[in-house]
């Protein structure tokens, strides 16, 4: 009988503790407790007022504030205090909302980190494809959870490494790919459908894609269970980065290859990593970061629209790569701002269905144009305070720059306290154990609703240009970010922004040691190599592969199949990328002053 009657206290016991665990107390749960009425905004500004006459001018009087006005990185006015008063027009449920839930503001996923951690990727490549691969696997045994592959510049831009446009620069920013042959060696000993890979790659982005899944295939993992991403973003190298190969045209068609391709045959990839972060390096601001990215994304969004595909059928695959610098609450702000910009975006804009296609799925990376040469080891505090917004403002995977990136390559020891800078946030902060903390802050919230404004007006005006390709030509993108950057550095110059050990709080360094450098002798093999690859593989099978490739191009076929066959036959990236830039010419950039 005791049983049976503590049954329904029992019962009641854990409904209540589930409704505290995901912060649902009620006014129902607690019956004889009055809700306190809502604070009016209009006595609140009085009351500002009278805080300010009886508080802060006589403090001013006697202590005046470090500068006259206060900014966020932005440009934007800091204001002293933020009050109700400064969210008094943010709707709770229709601007805020709950994680998991349109417009996303709070989060993509219900219980965010919760349920499980961010994917933590360290970006990493250099030298040749054993080096890297060692380099990964260290990675691997040291926690991290996904692979994120930086390849050299020859690679990036469609080379190979005995083109003389690739002399001098073979394995020194990232690792070298030249053919199928070198990716089997990079994931020698990974297996392929136990990682999650993100490759920077865009001009030649098909054709690293095919070479991966045809590896894939060489360790027999099927193309529908490999998971990654691949950046595919073309446009952002127009405008900041530099890395372009074709014109914007046949380059969008490339794109829209993939998606179709990869909605049909590797559903678990992520077919575009629509990039932030080398618009906020080249010295953008962090409006114009969420502006310029978005608009990007609305670009590859109607391209694919227009190419006969469904936006449900492929929205869900999109993801974005932003950059988190270090004005801590600005860069929450900012990532929030975001993914209610996307929501509704896709929901008003393209008519998408899916919550799936609605949402802003994104990766950081901390701010390499933050990092200083100077005082190597601040970098290490600066990358825990972008590490901390990317965590706090909800992102999906995150590689944490190294303190010696702003000399070299980094080394070993200085990756795994890169490493380690998340971990500790993810097991030791507290900051993810629950979803959006910042959620509420007056001024995080206003920042917010500032970003979104600000960021649509931009949306806008590129829209009146004629979208963002018309945008790009014109030179409006460049123009505002070379404007951003000017500003930004004048200040510094000026002293009116502070970097720490730069221009000021300097001090006498000796020369730094033991920096890790890519030797000549790395060119000199990997030429080697291909020297042997192209005298043992079927040479008549790579012709016909690449002329099946040309009539491809020259017509409205998929290319994805097309490349993956000659990949197959072990064609190498600069003879794929040499039969399109025969076909689709070559982009030449527009001055911009």
């Amino acid at each position: 009988m005791k049983a049976k009657k503590a049954a329904p206290k029992a019962k009641a016991a854990k409904k209540s503790r589930l409704r505290q665990d995901f912060g649902e107390l009620s006014r129902a749960a607690q019956p004889d407790k009055k809700s306190a009425p809502a604070p009016k905004i209009e006595n609140l500004n009085a009351k500002v007022d009278q805080w300010f006459n009886a508080c802060v001018h006589p403090a001013l009087a006697k202590f005046p504030e470090r500068q006259k006005e206060f900014t966020s990185t932005s440009g934007t006015p800091v204001r002293r205090l933020y009050t109700p008063c400064d969210t008094e027009s943010v709707d709770y449920v229709g601007d805020t909302g709950f994680p998991g839930q349109f417009p996303f503001t709070r989060g993509v996923q219900p219980t965010m980190y919760r349920g499980r951690l961010w994917t933590m990727r360290q970006y990493a490549g250099f030298g040749d494809a054993a080096e890297s691969n060692k380099r990964y696997k260290y990675l691997l045994t040291h926690g991290q959870t996904g692979l994120s592959i930086a390849f050299d510049l020859p690679t990036q831009i469609g080379y190979d490494s005995d083109h003389p446009m690739a002399a001098g620069e073979v394995g020194k920013v990232g690792v070298a790919i030249d053919s199928m042959a070198d990716m089997e060696i990079l994931f020698d000993g990974i297996p392929m459908d136990k990682v999650s890979t993100s490759m920077t790659i865009n001009a030649p982005a098909a054709v690293l894609l095919a070479m991966y899944i045809a590896v894939a295939e060489k360790q027999g993992v099927k193309p529908e269970a490999l998971n990654g991403t691949i950046q595919n973003d073309i446009l952002k190298e127009y405008i900041a980065r530099g890395t372009y190969i074709f014109p914007p045209k046949p380059s969008m068609r490339l794109i829209t290859d993939i998606f179709a391709y990869c909605a049909g045959s590797v559903p678990k990839w992520n077919t575009i990593s629509i990039s932030g972060y080398h618009i906020r390096e080249a010295g953008s601001s962090a409006v114009q970061e969420v502006a310029f990215t978005l608009a990007d994304g609305v670009a590859y969004v109607q391209a694919a629209i227009d190419s006969g595909m469904g936006v449900d059928d492929f929205a869900s695959r999109l993801s974005f790569f932003f950059n988190a610098h270090n004005d801590l609450l600005e860069e929450v702000a900012k990532f929030r701002a975001a993914r209610r910009i996307w929501a509704r975006i896709m929901k008003d804009r393209f008519k998408a269905q899916k919550p799936s296609s609605q949402m802003l799925r994104f990766h950081t990376q901390t701010g390499g144009s933050t990092l200083t040469a100077q005082q190597p080891d601040n970098n290490i505090v600066r990358v825990t305070i972008q590490t901390l917004a990317a965590v706090l403002g909800g992102t999906q995977s995150l590689h944490t720059n190294s303190r010696d990136e702003a000399l070299a390559l980094p080394t070993e020891d200085s990756v795994r306290i890169a490493l380690r800078t998340q971990q500790i946030v993810a097991h030791e902060s507290g900051c993810a154990d629950t979803v959006d903390p910042l959620a509420g802050s007056y001024y995080v919230e206003a920042r917010t609703s500032e970003i979104e404004q600000q960021a649509l007006e931009y949306i806008g005006k590129i829209d009146k240009l004629g979208g963002m390709v018309k945008a790009i030509e014109k030179g409006f993108v460049q123009k505002e970010i070379q404007d951003s950057a000017y500003r930004y550095q004048k200040q510094v110059e000026a002293g009116e922004r502070i970097v720490v050990g730069v221009n000021k709080f300097a001090v006498k360094e000796e020369a730094p040691r033991n920096l890790l450098k890519v030797s000549q002798a790395v060119q000199d093999a990997q030429i080697r190599r291909l020297d042997d690859l192209r005298r043992t593989r079927s040479n008549d099978g790579v012709k016909t592969a690449l002329e099946e490739i040309r009539k491809a191009a020259q017509g409205t076929d998929n290319l994805m199949p097309h490349i993956l066959d000659a990949v197959r036959q072990y064609a190498t990236l600069g003879e794929v990328c040499g039969v399109l830039r025969e076909v689709f010419g070559e982009y030449q950039e527009s001055v911009v002053l």
